[in-house]
C-alpha cells in the first residue's frame, strides 16, 4: 500500500503522508492562476484584557505561495493543505497515537482485521447547507480509486494490486473492505477529507473542474475570496459540527518574499508565520509573538536525481562519494543555526515513525574517501546542477555549503535559484532531468508503508528515481505483515538497504518554528499540526 505525497506531498496529514515539504520550503507551493475577486479584510480585532475567548476579529496567516488546488483529493503542497485544513474537515486525526474524531464518530475493526466500520456524526452539513452523509464518503473513495480522476491518493487504497472497497451500509455508516490484512490502513484513512458528491458527481475531470475555484467544504471556515498572488480569505461557518468558530475570518496572505513578510509580521500586518531559525531572534525581540518550535516528523535531506540528463548520479558509489564529502554536523549548524532546531539524521524514516532506526550505514565527513570513490567510479571532473527556492534560507545555506565542500573533492556545483512556485513545479515533476541536486524535506507520518511512494520503483513521488527490487519486495512484505515484531525486522532491513544505496543524503530531523501574535488564544486547543499549522482553527480566538 502506498501513501500520499507532502510535499509534499508533504506532506502529507494526519500526516501520514505529505510531501508537502518536499520542496524544503515551509511555505512553498505553486500558482494555480485561478482568481476570485474580493477585498482582503483588515484585522480589526482588539485584544481583551481578561484573555477569555470572544467572538469576532480575523487572523492573517502568511503563506509563501499560491495554493495549487483547493481540493483534498489532489492537494500535496503545504499551502493548499493548510487552507484545506480549514475548508474540509477530516474523518479523524491522530496525535501521539490517540484518535480525535471529527466527521467520524467511531472506527472499528472486525475480528478478522479485514473490515473497518466507520460511523459518521449525525447532522453533518456542507457549507452550502446540503447534508453530508455516507454517500459523500463512498463517492470520495470511489473517485480516488477511479484512474481517470488522476488522484495521487489512489495508490493508498490499492493493496497488492487490489482496491479497498467502500460500501454504504446506511446514511451514517461506511464499511471499508480490505483484500488482505493491512496494518497501515488507518494511516491511509486518516488522510481522507470527504468532498461533496452533489458538487462533483457530474464532473468528468475533478482535478480540472472550475468548481475547485469556489470550494464547498465541511470545515470550520468556508470559502469567501481568492486573489491570485495576494490572498485567500475564508469566513466562519456557523453550522460547523464542532461549534461555531470564534473568529469571523482567516486570510492567508501570499507572501513570497521572506524578508518582506517578516517586516509585515513585525508591523502587525501578519499574525502567524513560519520562521527560519535565522530570523527567530529578530522576531522574538519584539516581544509580541509566541515563538513555537515543534516537531513535524520531517526529514531534511539532499536529493540525488539519478534521472538527470547527464546520468552523473546513477552509480551508488558516486552518491556515496558525494555524501562522504559532507559533514552532517556542519550542515545542521549552517542551515538550522543549532541543534535546537534539528537532530542529525541517517535513516530515511523520520524520527516519529513507529519503526524508526537511526543505526544504519552512513557516509559522512571523509574527503579522502570521497575522492577515492569518485576516481574508482570513473567520475572525475563532475559538474552538477543544484536547484533551490529563492528566499528559502535553509535551502540557500545548504546549497552554498554543498558547493564549497564538493569543490574540495573536485566536483563543480552550479546553483540555480528560482522562485518558490517554479521550484515546486520542477521538483515535483518526475520528468525533470535538468538538475542533479536539490535540498528537500518530507513529512510522511507514523507508518513506514507511506514511504513506498518515495523509494519503491516507479513510486508516485520517487523524485530520486531510485530502484532496488529488494526494497520493493520489503515494502510489499511490510505493508501486509500483521505481526509488529516481524514488521519491525522488515523495515529495519529496508532502512539499512536504502541507506547503503544512498539515493539521498539525510541531513536532519528538523523542527518547524511558528510565530503567533500574542493577542490570540486557543493555541493548545487548536493543536499545532505538521504542515497545516493548526489542526482545528475553530478554537482560535482573540483574547
Amino acid at each position: 500500500m502506498r501513501k500520499r505525497t507532502s510535499i509534499i506531498g508533504a506532506v502529507m496529514l494526519s500526516l501520514t503522508v505529505l510531501l508537502s515539504a518536499c520542496s524544503g520550503n515551509n511555505n512553498g507551493g505553486t500558482n494555480t492562476g485561478n482568481t476570485t475577486t474580493g477585498n482582503a479584510p483588515a484585522n480589526n480585532g482588539q485584544a481583551a484584557d481578561n484573555g477569555q475567548p470572544k467572538d469576532g476579529g480575523s487572523l492573517i496567516v502568511a503563506v509563501g505561495a499560491d495554493p495549487v488546488i483547493l481540493n483534498p483529493n489532489y492537494a500535496g503542497d503545504r499551502v493548499s493543505l493548510t487552507i484545506d485544513q480549514a475548508l474540509y474537515a477530516p474523518l479523524f486525526q491522530v496525535d501521539n497515537g490517540k484518535k480525535t474524531f471529527y466527521l467520524a464518530d467511531s472506527l472499528d475493526l472486525s475480528a478478522d482485521k479485514l473490515t473497518y466500520t466507520l460511523k459518521l456524526k449525525d447532522g453533518l452539513t456542507w457549507h452550502d447547507g446540503q447534508k453530508l452523509t455516507a454517500d459523500d464518503v463512498v463517492f470520495t473513495i470511489d473517485k480516488i480509486l477511479d484512474e481517470k480522476q488522476n488522484s495521487f491518493l489512489r495508490a493508498n487504497f490499492i493493496i497488492n494490486g487490489k482496491p479497498i472497497q467502500a460500501v454504504k451500509k446506511d446514511d451514517l455508516t461506511v464499511e471499508f473492505k480490505l483484500p488482505q490484512v493491512a496494518p497501515a490502513f488507518e494511516a491511509t484513512l486518516v488522510q481522507v477529507s470527504p468532498i461533496p458528491k452533489h458538487v462533483f458527481e457530474n464532473e468528468a475531470d475533478i482535478e480540472k473542474s472550475t468548481k475547485n475555484a469556489t470550494p464547498v467544504g465541511s470545515g470550520a471556515f468556508k470559502f469567501k475570496a481568492y486573489k491570485t498572488g495576494e490572498y485567500v480569505t475564508l469566513e466562519r461557518f456557523d453550522n460547523y459540527f464542532g461549534g461555531k468558530p470564534h473568529l469571523d475570518s482567516i486570510t492567508y496572505r501570499i507572501a513570497k518574499d521572506t524578508n518582506a513578510a517578516n517586516l509585515a509580521l513585525q508591523n502587525g500586518e501578519i499574525n502567524v508565520k513560519y520562521l527560519d531559525p535565522q530570523d527567530v531572534a529578530t522576531i522574538q525581540a519584539t516581544n509580541n509573538f509566541e515563538i513555537l518550535p515543534y516537531s513535524e516528523g520531517r526529514l531534511s535531506y539532499l536529493l540525488f536525481n539519478e534521472n538527470s540528463d547527464t546520468g552523473a548520479l546513477k552509480k551508488k558509489e558516486v552518491r556515496q562519494a558525494l555524501s562522504y564529502a559532507l559533514n552532517r554536523e556542519e550542515l545542521i549548524s549552517t542551515a538550522y543555526m543549532s541543534g535546537d532546531y534539528a537532530d542529525p539524521a541517517k535513516s530515511i524514516l523520520a524520527s516519529d515513525n513507529i519503526y524508526f532506526d537511526n543505526d544504519v550505514p552512513s557516509f559522512d565527513n571523509d574527503a579522502a574517501k570521497a575522492k577515492e570513490l569518485l576516481q574508482s567510479a570513473g567520475a572525475g571532473n563532475l559538474k552538477l546542477r543544484f536547484i533551490t527556492s529563492s528566499g528559502n534560507k535553509a535551502q540557500e545555506a545548504i546549497a552554498l555549503y554543498v558547493q564549497q565542500k564538493l569543490k574540495a573533492v573536485g566536483v563543480d556545483v552550479q546553483i540555480n535559484a528560482m522562485d518558490a512556485s517554479a521550484y515546486g513545479t520542477k521538483f515535483s515533476d518526475l520528468k525533470s532531468t535538468d538538475y542533479e541536486l536539490a535540498a528537500g524535506g518530507y513529512i510522511m507520518g507514523y507508518d513506514p508503508d507511506a514511504y513506498s511512494i518515495l523509494y519503491a520503483t516507479n513510486g508516485d513521488a520517487n523524485y530520486t528515481h531510485y530502484s532496488n527490487p529488494k526494497v520493493d519486495d520489503l515494502f510489499k512484505q511490510g505493508g501486509a505483515e500483521g505481526d509488529t515484531t516481524k514488521r519491525g525486522e522488515i523495515y529495519k532491513q529496508l532502512q539499512e538497504i536504502v541507506a547503503e544505496d544512498a539515493p539521498v543524503y539525510p541531513i536532519a530531523y528538523t523542527k518547524t518554528i511558528v510565530a503567533v501574535d500574542k493577542k490570540y488564544g486557543g493555541l493548545d486547543e487548536a493543536i499545532l499540526k505538521p504542515v497545516v499549522i493548526f489542526e482545528d482553527p475553530s478554537k482560535l480566538y482573540l483574547k
